[in-house]
């Protein structure tokens, strides 16, 4: 029996009790994040060194394709029941090797000279995303693209799979925004990544001489795929017409959302013709209005998009450069009309190479 004086257990504040166990779990988090690191880099590092070994022997010594079929058997001898040393994913090992060895992360070594380190950034992202990242995409500022974006905002392999698909890559270069300009640094690439060029809205079903309630119409009767074509769970849906009283007079924003990981409100004002510069002005406004009555305190400044079904590309960039608020020119269509001949509006390959610098040069912490 324990004495009266006896204090099994003192007393703490619960307050400070909430935060000591907010922070142990940070703690865990970032000790298991830092552990699958490691454990990530020592495997590419690994898959790097096994393919290099393979090429090795077959560009200096004149082995054949059979080496790889003995070596698989040899491995999983040695090695049972661990994954990865199948005769394909060996295949694929040495591929990932000659592939990124003569890209933009590497210089082409020579017979005599290899012995190459695998670059750190394809260190960082799994082997499942470095290899559909490798297979799907040719051009070396597509991989350093999607290599990039995977690593920074953490993309699972289906996300990867969906935005190479939906060539994310193409519509960043394209889309017109005034985001480098308006957005703080922290956010930038993210933000760019909100807006695309062209919307596809073939889920819904309207006649080519639809009014602009028409277009919203369909896009609120179909919502879940309007949202999945705007980027999926990254956006949320807050209202329609969102009305905002200034000074006494009402106006109507057609479609407010959110962006989760911009953590800022999201403008969207619809057109059924071409874009025509005063509808940047309306938008500043509308954004003005947003910051000052409805964003909360702790959310970043509210972001416009307007989708036009047309544009004239030079018209949006030089309404784009006296706007201050952060605003995007998109146009819609009722199929996917990403152009064929895409290097005819691509932007140069010395400028593709210095926006896809771009994109690592800063940490987001989001």
């Amino acid at each position: 029996m324990a004495k009266k004086n006896d204090k099994s257990l003192v007393p703490y504040d619960k307050v400070e009790f909430s935060a000591l166990v907010a922070q142990i779990k940070d703690l865990i988090r970032q000790h298991r994040t830092n552990a699958w690191r490691h454990v990530n880099n020592e495997l590419m590092s690994l898959y790097w060194t096994i393919g290099q070994e393979i090429v090795i022997r077959q560009e200096t010594k004149g082995w054949g394709d059979a080496v790889v079929e003995d070596l698989s058997k040899e491995l999983k001898k040695e090695f049972p029941g661990e994954r990865g040393y199948s005769a394909r994913n060996l295949w694929k090992m040495r591929n990932f090797f000659l592939d990124y060895a003569g890209t933009n992360f590497l210089p082409m070594p020579s017979a005599e000279s290899f012995g190459v380190k695998l670059p750190m950034l394809l260190a960082e992202i799994s082997w499942s995303h470095n290899y559909t990242i490798m297979e799907k995409c040719k051009d070396k500022s597509e991989r350093e693209f999607y290599v990039k974006m995977t690593k920074r905002y953490g993309w699972t392999h289906e996300v990867l799979l969906n935005n190479i698909e939906n060539k994310a890559f193409e519509k960043y270069l394209l889309n017109q925004t005034n985001f480098d300009e308006t957005v703080p640094e922290k956010y930038r690439q993210q933000a760019k990544l909100a807006v695309k060029d062209d919307y596809n809205l073939e889920f819904i079903e309207i006649g080519l001489g639809h009014s602009e309630r028409e277009l919203e119409a369909g896009i609120i009767s179909n919502l879940r795929a309007f949202l999945k074509e705007m980027g999926g769970h990254h956006f949320g849906f807050i209202d329609s017409q969102f009305h905002l009283d200034v000074a006494g007079e009402d106006y109507y924003i057609d479609l407010l959302l959110t962006h989760r990981r911009l953590h800022c409100l999201v403008a969207i004002d619809l057109k059924i013709g071409e874009f025509k510069p005063e509808y940047a002005g309306k938008m500043q406004f509308y954004l003005n209005a947003l910051d000052e009555k409805v964003k909360l305190p702790e959310e970043n400044p509210s972001i416009g998009i307007i989708i036009c079904k047309s544009k004239n590309r030079t018209r949006v960039e030089y309404t784009l450069k006296s706007s201050t608020k952060p605003i995007g020119v998109a146009t819609y269509s009722f199929y996917d009309s990403m152009p064929k001949n895409l290097k005819e509006i691509l932007p140069p390959p010395k400028e593709i190479e210095e926006i896809i610098g771009r994109i690592g040069s800063s940490d987001d912490n989001d």
